[in-house]
């Protein structure tokens, strides 16, 4: 074969090599079908949503469109305030719309936040501890929109299907639009991440003509709307107890994507842009280009010499993924195949059913009220409710079952103000009874006490303070219970109705660089002090000290609001306790120095009428220049109230 020949060959087979891995993704065979393997994700995509970015605002909006497929959900909610050094609104404004029942869990610590909510859709497990306010009726998402919008500006919207927990970041957005305009398949970017209550759809196949028991897992996370660079945490949990699988883990994503790996076995990595370890995260390694479609991703399994695809997940853009996979030894667990038949009658949510059991405690008596309306949601029917005595039953009411007991019968036990009682429900779908342990705090027998101090000792209460003066105040309970622990929420000083509220403390942090949380008096009692503004127009003369505080026990998790105040006297700074105002200090200022220049005047009379006749030419010799002196003198005393420095600038 001569040269010219061989060249063209030669050009030829190396095209050939270098097209072979997509070649083979073209090629290869795998039927993809659900396996049993399980991939949850944190995503901050959502179908609809928008985020603004409103620095000087005093409020913001943030509105959450919670849309369920089940009659009764379970939602943790957790709102966090940044890390970073910045300016935050005063109050913030959180609007929950649920198509479906909510029993909800929220976090908000040291967040000044007010929750509106329709209480008929949306049920707190435990007490919220937040202000609260009833959603109006409204029917549309426009409604809601516009409703909101009059309240502040608008920071974020976000719709969310069958949510399981969100993480809300109260945040300002850089780059964002001062204004909420709703957008398809949002990334809400660093605001709102969440995790669906649905796992991801994994699936999975044998690779034919490979050879071995080399299994694949297959990641591949789809672009976002922002090219911004960002972590994905992989963790990988393969059960397997012949020790390391023979496995590798392929994770596609964008090219501004790294990988950080959590894996509990040893694997092969095959990943595109870079990737650490959570053992060594500093260390970064660079990756591989990969094709960017499922049937290049297969091929490239193959490529590796896997002989089976144990999982194939395609996400949308997500900040953690956790792979769980419950066989590892080189064989395909396959889902069994659904079944179309009539869909079995739900069964009762018994643990939802439990959680909806929380008694309340007051004037003696320990009350549990159960909504029908929410029993039949639950898919539940109660054939009798008690006490851990049996003779007390709970009564059946029209729209509720209510079960009452006084301190001292039903089993009822007090101990440290806090009462106990267990809760027996008997169900038409279980054979044997569900028991609930339940407990709540009695306020009967405490008082709870609001005092100012004007000095850091709290030696002397008083009832009055200066303007421009440091108040220190003290919140104590007697008698004092270890057991207890008092928590101060939040405290205000109105100063009536010309006059702004000030806000001391909101969500148990203190507002603003004047007051200062102080620590715990010697009995527990909760302590803060405030700087009163010197000047106010009008000038106040009254004010109410208001605070609202909460008691839990040490080993409980409960909790009792309770609202304590206290009027107080408010006096001008130097002034007796009925106070002058600036108009009578003016005035006494003006006389004093009317009656001083009459008095010279009158003096300088006499004295220019009584000198002896024989000396009145020399006098009238230098009559002149005293006349002049005085004149002098005179106007520096006129000048003295506009202009101090007149004086001196003469001499």
């Amino acid at each position: 074969m001569d040269r010219g020949t061989l060249l063209p060959i030669v050009a030829l087979l190396l095209a050939v090599c270098s097209l072979r891995p997509t070649s083979l993704a073209e090629t290869v065979h795998c039927d993809l079908q659900p396996v049993d393997a399980e991939v949850t994700y944190v995503t901050s995509r959502v179908p609809e949503g928008c985020v603004a970015q409103v620095p000087n605002a005093t409020l913001q909006v943030h509105i959450l469109f919670l849309e369920s497929s089940r009659a009764v959900s379970e939602l943790e909610l957790k709102i966090q305030k940044s890390t970073q050094n910045g300016t935050w609104p005063q109050e913030v404004l959180l609007v929950l719309s649920a198509n479906k029942n909510v029993l909800l869990r929220l976090q908000a610590p040291g967040i000044p936040l007010n929750l509106a909510f329709d209480p008929k859709m949306v049920i707190f497990q435990g007490h919220p501890g937040i202000n609260t306010t009833k959603l109006p009726p409204l029917t549309t998402k426009s409604q809601l929109l516009n409703w909101a919008d009059t309240k502040g500006p608008i920071a974020s919207v976000a719709e969310l299907n069958d949510p399981e927990s969100i993480l809300l970041r109260l945040d300002q957005a850089p780059g964002s639009p001062s204004s909420c305009s709703l957008e398809p398949l949002m990334d809400m970017g660093h605001t709102l991440e969440w995790k669906p209550l649905t796992p991801a759809s994994v699936r999975g196949c044998r690779l034919e003509g490979v050879p071995g028991h080399k299994e694949a897992h297959i990641v591949r996370v789809l672009p976002g709307t922002q090219d911004r660079p960002r972590t994905v945490t992989v963790k990988v949990e393969l059960r397997c107890a012949s020790g390391d699988p023979d496995a590798v883990l392929i994770l596609q994503g964008p090219p501004y994507v790294s990988w950080l790996i959590d894996a509990n076995h040893n694997m092969q990595i095959w990943t595109t842009g870079e990737y650490s370890f959570k053992i060594f995260p500093e260390k970064n390694i660079r990756g591989f280009v990969l094709p960017d479609t499922p049937q290049g991703l297969l091929g490239e399994a193959r490529r590796l010499n896997a002989s089976v695809v144990a999982s194939f997940v395609e996400l949308p853009l997500a900040s953690v993924v956790s792979l769980q996979a419950r066989s590892c030894d080189g064989g395909l667990q396959t889902s069994p195949a659904p079944v179309h038949t009539t869909p079995p009658k739900e069964s009762c949510n018994q643990e939802l059913l439990l959680s909806l059991i929380q008694p309340k405690c007051s004037e003696g008596v320990m009350t549990l009220v159960l909504k029908k309306d929410l029993i039949s949601t639950l898919r539940c029917t109660i054939t009798s409710l008690t006490f851990w005595d049996p003779s007390c039953q709970a009564e059946d009411r029209d729209e509720q079952f209510v079960l009452r007991s006084t301190y001292s019968s039903c089993g009822t036990k007090v101990t440290d103000n806090v009462v106990s009682n267990e809760v027996v429900i008997n169900l038409l779908s279980s054979s044997s009874p569900q028991r609930k342990k339940v407990h709540c705090i009695t306020t009967e027998g405490l008082s709870f006490q609001l005092g100012l101090y004007l000095s850091p000792h709290f030696l002397q209460a008083s009832n009055t303070i200066e303007l421009g003066q440091q108040g220190f105040v003290q919140v104590s309970m007697s008698p004092s219970i270890p057991e207890l622990m008092l928590q101060l929420d939040s405290c205000q000083l109105d100063l009536g109705p010309d006059a702004d509220t000030v806000e001391l403390i909101q969500s148990q942090v203190a507002k603003g660089s004047c007051v200062s949380l102080l620590s715990p008096g010697p009995g527990g009692d909760m302590r803060f002090s405030f700087l009163l503004r010197g000047y106010m127009v009008p000038t106040p003369t009254t004010g109410t000290l208001s605070c609202t505080i909460t008691l839990r026990p040490r080993t409980w998790s409960l909790e009792v609001h309770r609202t304590i105040s206290m009027r107080l006297n408010i006096v001008s700074p130097g002034l007796p306790d009925k106070g002058l105002v600036l108009p009578a200090v003016l005035g006494i200022t003006f006389g004093a120095f009317l009656i001083g220049a009459l008095l010279t005047a009158a003096l300088w009379y006499i004295y220019s009428h009584t000198r002896p006749p024989g000396k009145r030419e020399p006098v009238v010799a230098v009559a002149a220049p005293a006349s002049s002196e005085s004149s002098s003198t005179n106007h520096s005393i006129g000048s003295t109230q506009s202009t101090p420095c007149s004086t001196s600038s003469m001499a």
